[in-house]
């Protein structure tokens, strides 16, 4: 581990052996099969992630989670259009300093920042000041954060919308193709109920109720800033921290963690699963040396991206990751287009066919 920055970071080696462990556990699950390897991993994930969200509901903030989740859910369905199309432009520093207050203006420099910040808070801004400018009256620093509005929207939905976006595209190909195998005998109104509005259902559910606690330990202070001090990684274990203590809490915490790793894992085998198919033409039968061959090569190529996000002085050691899959993802956008085109055309002849039968 680096011990040198602000919180411990996994060094190179460090990154290099939790790989081979998480994929050493994938390449095994997928030899195994669909019917033993992953079934079993996937069974587990599920027991793991119900007894967490029990633990939120038992020891968290379940009444106010549910009633935010009733009105951000009517908020978000009336405002699903916009949402989906609606773009940011990002903010200048021109742009910020010329909407400031005139007491405000000679510290534009300082104030940008946290004004702009899309991950802080408004008190975590005015913390964060030094010197003069933290001098300034409440409500010009007021002004001031509302001056930021743009900059955060921007980054927000850089950071955060457009960035899911791209990473979703990236997954799509091998979920797919594995969701399309597992799915093999089903109708597609089997398919569309068990593979899209069964899991954003649970989706909602899972981030309000986690996230919907998290909101409430800070909103009535008990949290008291850790929540939001602490880095995405981490938040998870400080909002748990912040619910319960003790022995339970030292044994939630290993069981997220295992969680963390199995999800890692059933992710890996089914991509190695859904790149042997491919590569060996749709046959679902091959040997299993070729399944040790992808999952060694995946391992190479996510290795190598790893040590040079960390080689990167100052850098994530997860940003040449995750960049590679964003730039993978935008031709594939063209094929999933097609893909969609292809699909209507499908169900149009189908349904032409049955007509015909009948």
């Amino acid at each position: 581990m680096n011990m040198t920055g602000d919180a411990p970071a996994p060094g190179t080696v460090g990154l290099i052996a939790g790989l081979i462990i998480i994929m050493g556990l994938s390449i095994i699950s997928a030899v195994s099969g669909v019917g033993r390897g992953v079934k079993y991993l996937s069974n587990l994930n599920l027991v793991l992630s119900l007894v967490l969200l029990f633990t939120f509901v038992v020891f968290g903030s379940f009444l106010f989670a549910m009633t935010t989740y009733a009105t951000a859910f009517v908020d978000y369905v009336l405002h699903f259009i916009s949402l989906s199309f609606g773009a940011y432009g990002s903010q200048s520093a021109a742009d910020f300093a010329a909407a400031l207050p005139s007491e405000a203006a000679p510290f534009a420099d300082a104030l940008r920042g946290g004004a702009t910040n899309a991950w802080g808070s408004y008190d975590g801004f005015v913390g964060g000041l030094e010197g003069d400018a933290a001098n300034l009256a409440p409500e010009v620093l007021g002004a001031v954060y509302a001056a930021g509005e743009a900059g955060r929207q921007f980054g927000w939905q850089a950071g955060w919308t457009t960035f899911y976006w791209a990473w979703w595209i990236a997954f799509s190909p091998f979920v797919g193709l594995f969701l399309a195998r597992i799915s093999r005998g089903r109708t597609v109104r089997e398919f569309i109920i068990g593979c899209v509005i069964a899991p954003a259902l649970v989706c909602f559910a899972w981030m309000t109720i986690l996230g919907g606690t998290a909101i409430d330990l800070e909103l009535t202070g008990d949290a008291n800033g850790a929540i939001i001090g602490a880095s995405n990684t981490a938040k998870l274990f400080v909002t748990l921290g912040e619910m319960i203590s003790g022995p339970f809490l030292s044994l939630i915490t290993i069981m997220c963690v295992v969680l963390i790793m199995t999800f890692l894992v059933t992710s890996a085998d089914s991509g190695i699963l859904v790149m042997n198919t491919i590569m060996s033409g749709g046959d679902q039968e091959i040997g299993n040396k070729h399944k040790v061959v992808w999952g060694l090569i995946l391992t190479a190529v996510v290795g190598v991206l790893l040590i040079a996000g960390q080689n990167n002085s100052g850098s994530d050691p997860m940003e040449a990751l995750r960049s590679a899959m964003i730039i993978g993802a935008l031709p594939f956008t063209i094929v999933m287009g097609l893909m969609c085109i292809a699909l209507g055309k499908a169900l149009y002849r189908d349904g032409l066919r049955e007509k015909d039968a009948q």
